[in-house]
C-alpha cells in the first residue's frame, strides 16, 4: 500500500475529524506580514453526465479549478466520492458490468492512481465507505447488492448484502455510510434490478440499518411523508452526520431525490425537521437533488440540478446551517451559493473535503 509523505498530514485529519469537518484541502501559507494565511475549505462537484469533478470555496461558492478533467483514468458517469483512511479520494464510476468501477485519486492533486476497486458482480456503483474493519463497502444499484473489497488492495471478498424485492430488503441500495456506532446505513430506492435496469414496484424508500459484524439488517428509517413541492415519490439518495457527535450534537442528514434533506436523531431514528431544498421555487419543485456532506462548522452542502434535459440539466450548489438555516452566498437568494452553473451538468455527488 503507498503512503507518501504527503498523506501524512491528511491522514491525521481524516482520523481526527472523522464527521468531514474542519482540517480542509487548501494547507494555507506564509503571509506578507510573517503569519500564517488561513486556508480555504473547498468541496468537489461530481458530474454525472460531465465525467469530471470541480472544485468550489466553501465560503464564497467560487469556481477553483476542474479538479479531475473529463474521462480522466475512465471517469464516467461519476456518482458517490468519499475520503479513503489515507487520504485518498475515492470515486463510484461507470453504469455498466464493464466500465463500472471505484477510481482512486489523489486528494490534494487531483492525480490518477487506477482502479482500485472491480468486479464481483459490480453493476453501477452509487455509495461507497471505508468501513472499521478495514474493507470497502460499495452499493451495487443495478444489482442491488453491497459488495465488499479488501480496503488496501481493492481485491473483490464478497457479496455482502443483497436485495430480496420485499419490503425492508436492499431495493435499489444508493448512499452509504458507517455511523459513529460503526453500522452501516444505506439508502434505497424501493426499486429491484431486472436484466440491469431498474423496476419500481411500489417498494418502500428506506435507510436500512447494517450490523457489519453479525450481518443483522433492520429499517433505522422508514418511508417518509411526500415533500410538499416535491415529485411526487420518495427516492432517499445520500447521507451524512454530524454535526458534533462526540459532543453529543448528533444528527442523520439524508437526502431525497425527489427534493428536501430531512433531520434524525441518530439514536432513535426520529424525524427532527425537514430543510427544503426547492430552489425554483415552483410546485412540484423544477430541480431534483443529490447528495448531501458536511463542511466547516457543520454547514450543511447540497446539491441539485434542473429538470429540463434540454438545458443539459444545470446544476445548484445549496448551503445551510446545521439546524437547516439557509446560508446563500453573498448577493444570492434562500440556500443558493452556487446559481444554475452550466459547468454543473448533472450533478450528483458532493464532498466538503476536510
Amino acid at each position: 500500500m503507498r503512503l507518501p509523505l504527503r498523506t501524512l498530514g491528511k491522514v491525521a485529519c481524516v482520523l481526527a475529524f472523522s464527521a468531514l469537518v474542519g482540517c480542509g484541502d487548501d494547507e494555507g501559507g506564509p503571509s506578507t506580514t510573517g503569519g500564517e494565511v488561513p486556508r480555504k475549505p473547498l468541496f468537489l462537484v461530481a458530474n454525472s453526465r460531465g465525467d469530471d469533478v470541480l472544485r468550489f470555496e466553501q465560503d464564497t461558492g467560487a469556481f477553483v479549478d476542474a479538479f479531475i478533467p473529463k474521462g480522466t483514468g475512465g471517469l464516467f458517469h461519476p456518482d458517490a466520492m468519499t475520503l479513503g483512511p489515507e487520504g485518498d479520494l475515492y470515486i463510484a464510476s461507470g453504469d455498466t458490468p464493464e466500465n463500472s468501477a471505484v477510481l482512486r485519486f489523489d486528494s490534494s492533486t487531483g492525480a490518477f492512481y487506477g482502479e482500485f476497486a472491480k468486479g464481483g458482480g459490480l453493476h453501477r456503483p452509487y455509495g461507497i465507505a471505508f468501513g472499521p474493519d478495514g474493507r470497502l463497502y460499495v452499493s451495487s444499484f443495478l444489482t442491488d447488492q453491497i459488495l465488499r473489497y479488501d480496503g488496501k488492495t481493492g481485491d473483490f471478498i464478497d457479496v455482502f448484502k443483497e436485495g430480496n424485492g420485499m419490503p425492508g430488503g436492499l431495493n435499489g441500495p444508493n448512499g452509504l455510510l458507517f455511523g459513529p456506532d460503526e453500522k452501516l446505513y444505506v439508502t434505497t430506492e424501493g426499486s429491484v434490478a431486472e436484466n440491469g435496469m431498474p423496476t419500481f414496484p411500489g417498494l418502500p424508500s428506506q435507510v436500512l440499518q447494517i450490523d457489519v459484524t453479525t450481518g443483522e439488517m433492520k429499517v433505522f428509517v422508514d418511508q417518509p411523508d411526500l415533500s410538499p413541492a416535491g415529485h411526487g415519490y420518495i427516492s432517499l439518495l445520500g447521507l451524512a452526520y454530524g454535526p458534533d457527535c462526540n459532543a453529543g450534537l448528533c444528527e442523520l442528514y439524508v437526502s431525497d431525490y425527489a427534493n428536501d434533506i430531512r433531520r434524525y436523531d441518530f439514536t432513535t431514528g426520529m424525524l427532527l425537521g425537514t430543510i427544503s431544498t426547492n430552489y425554483t421555487g415552483s410546485t412540484p419543485s423544477g430541480n431534483y437533488l443529490g447528495g448531501v456532506s458536511l463542511g466547516d462548522g457543520g454547514r450543511i452542502f447540497t446539491v441539485g440540478f434542473d429538470e429540463d434535459e434540454a438545458k443539459g440539466n444545470p446544476g445548484t450548489v445549496l448551503r445551510f446551517e446545521a439546524d437547516g438555516t439557509p446560508l446563500p452566498a453573498s448577493g444570492q437568494s434562500g440556500a443558493v451559493l452556487v446559481n444554475a452553473d452550466a459547468r454543473l451538468a448533472r450533478p450528483i455527488g458532493i464532498l466538503a473535503l476536510p
